[in-house]
Protein backbone atom coordinates (compact mmCIF):
# COMPACT_ATOMS: atom_id res chain seq x y z
CA UNK A 1 0.00 0.00 0.00
CA UNK A 2 1.33 3.42 -0.87
CA UNK A 3 3.29 2.79 -4.07
CA UNK A 4 2.76 5.86 -6.27
CA UNK A 5 0.37 5.57 -9.21
CA UNK A 6 2.93 7.03 -11.63
CA UNK A 7 4.75 3.69 -11.50
CA UNK A 8 2.14 2.23 -13.91
CA UNK A 9 4.48 1.85 -16.82
CA UNK A 10 6.59 -0.54 -14.79
CA UNK A 11 5.71 -4.20 -14.62
CA UNK A 12 4.30 -4.91 -11.13
CA UNK A 13 6.44 -8.03 -10.67
CA UNK A 14 9.56 -5.94 -11.31
CA UNK A 15 8.23 -3.26 -8.97
CA UNK A 16 7.87 -5.87 -6.22
CA UNK A 17 11.41 -7.07 -6.85
CA UNK A 18 12.72 -3.48 -6.56
CA UNK A 19 10.91 -2.99 -3.26
CA UNK A 20 12.33 -6.25 -1.94
CA UNK A 21 15.87 -5.42 -3.09
CA UNK A 22 15.71 -1.95 -1.55
CA UNK A 23 14.39 -3.13 1.82
CA UNK A 24 15.43 -6.77 2.22
CA UNK A 25 18.56 -7.48 0.16
CA UNK A 26 19.45 -10.46 2.37
CA UNK A 27 16.09 -12.13 1.66
CA UNK A 28 16.38 -11.56 -2.07
CA UNK A 29 19.73 -13.37 -2.03
CA UNK A 30 18.38 -16.24 0.09
CA UNK A 31 15.08 -16.89 -1.70
CA UNK A 32 14.01 -17.19 -5.26
CA UNK A 33 11.36 -14.47 -5.45
CA UNK A 34 8.51 -15.84 -7.48
CA UNK A 35 5.27 -13.99 -8.14
CA UNK A 36 2.29 -16.01 -9.25
CA UNK A 37 0.05 -13.01 -10.01
CA UNK A 38 0.23 -9.27 -9.41
CA UNK A 39 -2.25 -6.48 -10.02
CA UNK A 40 -3.42 -3.12 -8.74
CA UNK A 41 -6.82 -3.04 -7.09
CA UNK A 42 -9.56 -1.35 -9.07
CA UNK A 43 -10.49 2.16 -8.07
CA UNK A 44 -14.17 1.67 -7.24
CA UNK A 45 -15.06 4.80 -5.30
CA UNK A 46 -13.44 7.75 -7.03
CA UNK A 47 -11.37 7.36 -10.20
CA UNK A 48 -9.94 10.86 -9.74
CA UNK A 49 -8.53 10.27 -6.26
CA UNK A 50 -4.88 11.02 -5.71
CA UNK A 51 -4.06 8.28 -3.20
CA UNK A 52 -2.48 5.18 -4.70
CA UNK A 53 -4.41 1.95 -5.13
CA UNK A 54 -3.21 -1.17 -3.39
CA UNK A 55 -1.05 -3.69 -5.20
CA UNK A 56 -1.92 -7.32 -4.63
CA UNK A 57 0.80 -9.89 -5.12
CA UNK A 58 0.05 -13.59 -5.04
CA UNK A 59 2.99 -15.82 -4.26
CA UNK A 60 3.16 -19.56 -4.96
CA UNK A 61 4.82 -20.36 -1.62
CA UNK A 62 3.18 -19.21 1.63
CA UNK A 63 6.48 -19.59 3.50
CA UNK A 64 8.08 -16.90 1.31
CA UNK A 65 5.21 -14.54 2.05
CA UNK A 66 5.50 -15.22 5.78
CA UNK A 67 9.26 -14.56 5.73
CA UNK A 68 8.74 -11.26 3.89
CA UNK A 69 5.98 -10.12 6.27
CA UNK A 70 8.06 -11.10 9.30
CA UNK A 71 11.04 -9.13 7.97
CA UNK A 72 8.74 -6.14 7.31
CA UNK A 73 7.42 -6.25 10.90
CA UNK A 74 10.96 -6.43 12.28
CA UNK A 75 12.13 -3.57 10.12
CA UNK A 76 9.15 -1.31 11.04
CA UNK A 77 9.64 0.91 7.98
CA UNK A 78 9.42 -0.29 4.39
CA UNK A 79 10.06 2.21 1.59
CA UNK A 80 9.95 2.47 -2.17
CA UNK A 81 12.31 5.10 -3.56
CA UNK A 82 12.29 6.76 -0.15
CA UNK A 83 8.48 6.85 0.13
CA UNK A 84 7.05 4.86 3.06
CA UNK A 85 4.79 2.00 2.00
CA UNK A 86 3.04 -0.76 3.92
CA UNK A 87 3.12 -4.51 3.42
CA UNK A 88 0.27 -6.49 4.92
CA UNK A 89 -1.02 -10.03 4.87
CA UNK A 90 -3.89 -10.99 2.67
CA UNK A 91 -7.28 -11.53 4.19
CA UNK A 92 -9.34 -14.55 3.26
CA UNK A 93 -13.10 -14.19 2.80
CA UNK A 94 -13.61 -15.83 6.21
CA UNK A 95 -11.31 -13.31 7.86
CA UNK A 96 -13.00 -10.39 6.12
CA UNK A 97 -16.42 -11.64 7.27
CA UNK A 98 -15.17 -12.04 10.85
CA UNK A 99 -13.80 -8.48 10.75
CA UNK A 100 -17.11 -7.15 9.38
CA UNK A 101 -18.93 -8.65 12.36
CA UNK A 102 -17.03 -6.29 14.68
CA UNK A 103 -17.95 -3.13 12.73
CA UNK A 104 -21.03 -2.02 14.73
CA UNK A 105 -19.24 -2.49 18.03
CA UNK A 106 -16.16 -0.77 16.59
CA UNK A 107 -18.22 2.29 15.57
CA UNK A 108 -19.86 2.63 19.00
CA UNK A 109 -16.52 2.29 20.80
CA UNK A 110 -14.91 4.77 18.43
CA UNK A 111 -17.68 7.30 19.10
CA UNK A 112 -17.06 6.89 22.85
CA UNK A 113 -13.30 7.38 22.36
CA UNK A 114 -12.29 3.88 23.50
CA UNK A 115 -9.65 3.75 20.75
CA UNK A 116 -10.77 0.43 19.22
CA UNK A 117 -8.51 -1.48 16.83
CA UNK A 118 -9.12 -4.55 14.71
CA UNK A 119 -6.06 -6.72 15.03
CA UNK A 120 -5.18 -9.53 12.65
CA UNK A 121 -7.01 -11.67 11.89
CA UNK A 122 -10.26 -10.59 13.60
CA UNK A 123 -9.56 -9.54 17.15
CA UNK A 124 -11.05 -6.40 18.68
CA UNK A 125 -8.80 -4.38 20.96
CA UNK A 126 -9.82 -1.26 22.90
CA UNK A 127 -8.69 0.97 25.75
CA UNK A 128 -10.75 1.20 28.93
CA UNK A 129 -9.76 2.67 32.28
CA UNK A 130 -6.18 3.07 31.07
CA UNK A 131 -5.82 -0.59 30.12
CA UNK A 132 -5.96 -2.27 26.74
CA UNK A 133 -8.45 -5.12 26.56
CA UNK A 134 -8.96 -7.45 23.62
CA UNK A 135 -11.49 -10.04 22.59
CA UNK A 136 -11.49 -12.69 19.90
CA UNK A 137 -15.23 -13.30 19.94
CA UNK A 138 -18.44 -11.58 20.97
CA UNK A 139 -19.21 -14.04 23.76
CA UNK A 140 -15.99 -13.20 25.61
CA UNK A 141 -16.68 -9.50 25.11
CA UNK A 142 -20.21 -9.97 26.44
CA UNK A 143 -18.81 -11.64 29.59
CA UNK A 144 -16.33 -8.80 30.08
CA UNK A 145 -18.82 -5.94 29.65
CA UNK A 146 -21.10 -7.34 32.37
CA UNK A 147 -18.41 -6.27 34.84
CA UNK A 148 -18.31 -2.71 33.42
CA UNK A 149 -21.73 -0.99 33.73
CA UNK A 150 -20.83 1.98 31.49
CA UNK A 151 -19.57 -0.27 28.72
CA UNK A 152 -22.57 -2.55 29.17
CA UNK A 153 -24.97 0.36 28.65
CA UNK A 154 -23.11 1.37 25.47
CA UNK A 155 -23.15 -2.07 23.89
CA UNK A 156 -26.29 -3.75 25.28
CA UNK A 157 -28.30 -3.24 22.09
CA UNK A 158 -25.53 -4.54 19.84
CA UNK A 159 -24.38 -7.65 21.71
Amino acid sequence: MGVPEDEREQDIENLFEEIMTENFPHLVKEMDLQVQEAWRTPNKRNPKRTTPRHIIIKMPRAKDKERILKAARERNSVTYKGIPIRLSADFSTETLQARREWQEIFKVMNAKNLQPRLLYPAKLSFRIEGQIKSSTDKEKLKEFITTKPGLYEMLKGIL
